[in-house]
């Protein structure tokens, strides 16, 4: 199978990757991680994409031309499978759908997400902005800042790290994108419509609700979108951060756990580069948030006081002081500190304490 390692977008190309799957670099303008990997799988009745790339002007020629240096027409798509709702992932699906009458795919879980942001104003989703970080503890002028800055879904990781080492960057892109609604919800194991071939779905939360991998299953290839990827983690979050209700980075993890039992699969995932072995790579991973959480704990039995959200997040090890984050990623890694809070306190490790103020959290020791 084809292998490359990570490079700029400006040397990366189209590639044939051979059994009838294709791969097209889509750049994320302004965007540090450079480039979604879409992939084309022929079929008799017209390719199916697996994402579409970041709805730009210059992410759009490089799809549709990249596409048409492996002799698809744009046109001639089949539909696009959409892994989960990030714009740098669903955002030119709908211009796809738009070009060749394709239809779109999405986890149940992330379509509703989608539904529920067509639906938001610019001014409610501020307001829900402002509410959460205020129960998480940001200052005013804190809150203030992170309006200030430009918006940055979380496509990719705030505190994400390679396995067993360095915490990495974050790699969000600029702008406030709602994706194309879906015409097709999917479920854990559904079969994509993709004639002569056997693509399933596995459903796979913690980066979104909805995150699907692709398995197909007739080749031992596994698209992971942003659940696997060789070098670094996705961003987990919780959106508000006091929901008690969900535990997306539990989720991540025994996800992981599923796709590991998958085996010894070559693993096309939408960022950095195509790899084999996802099974030892879920592993590394695993190991990597287990540390994280017992790292966590141990600080949060030192504390005098039980911390905010707020304050979690500005101990924990990010690839940069606390000091030099950015508002918008302060945001994003308080999100991450409320995910790996919520997992300790489904462990029952951590206690909550909530009250007029902004939620705490004090380790209960073992």
């Amino acid at each position: 199978m084809s292998r490359s390692r990570r490079r700029p977008y400006a040397e990366q190309r189209p590639q044939d990757l051979g059994g009838g799957v294709c791969s097209v670099p889509v750049p994320i303008p302004g965007n540090p991680l450079g480039y979604t990997l879409v992939y084309a799988l022929e079929s008799p009745k017209g390719p199916v994409l697996v994402d579409a790339g970041w709805n730009h002007p210059d992410a759009w020629a490089a799809l549709s031309g990249g596409l048409a240096g492996l002799g698809i027409d744009v046109a001639s798509v089949r539909g696009v499978v959409v892994t989960h709702f990030h714009p740098d992932h669903a955002g030119l699906a709908g211009q796809v759908r738009q070009e060749s009458g394709a239809w779109i795919a999405m986890h149940e879980a992330d379509a509703a997400l989608v539904e529920l942001m067509h639906g938001l104003s610019d001014d409610a989703h501020r307001d829900f902005q402002s509410e959460m970080l205020k129960l998480a503890g940001a200052g005013a002028d804190e809150i203030a800042a992170v309006h200030a800055g430009p918006a940055r879904p979380a496509t990719e990781p705030t505190g994400a790290a390679r396995a067993g080492g360095r915490e990495s960057r974050s790699a969000a892109p600029q702008g406030r994108q709602v994706p194309a609604m879906p015409d097709l919800r999917l479920r854990d194991g559904d079969l994509i419509d993709l004639p002569g071939r056997k693509l399933r779905a596995v459903h796979t939360p913690g980066h979104t609700p909805g995150h699907i991998c692709l398995h197909l299953e007739d080749a031992d290839r596994l698209f992971t979108g942003d659940h696997v990827l060789p070098d670094i983690t996705p961003h987990v979050g919780i959106y508000p951060y006091d929901r008690t209700d969900v535990d997306p980075l539990g989720d991540f993890l025994e996800s992981l756990g599923r796709v590991g039992e998958l085996g010894m699969l070559d693993a096309l995932p939408a960022h950095e580069w195509i790899f084999p072995d996802v099974a030892a790579r879920t592993a590394q991973i695993r190991h990597h948030h287990e540390e994280k959480l017992e790292r966590l704990h141990a600080q949060l039995s030192e504390r005098a006081e039980p911390p905010t959200i707020w304050e979690t997040a500005a101990m924990m090890t990010w690839n940069r002081p606390w000091a030099d984050l950015p508002p918008v990623l302060r945001g994003m890694a308080a999100g991450e500190a409320a995910a790996h809070l919520r997992t300790l306190e489904a462990r029952g490790a951590v206690r909550r304490l909530s009250g007029d103020g902004p939620v705490r959290f004090k380790a209960i020791e073992s």
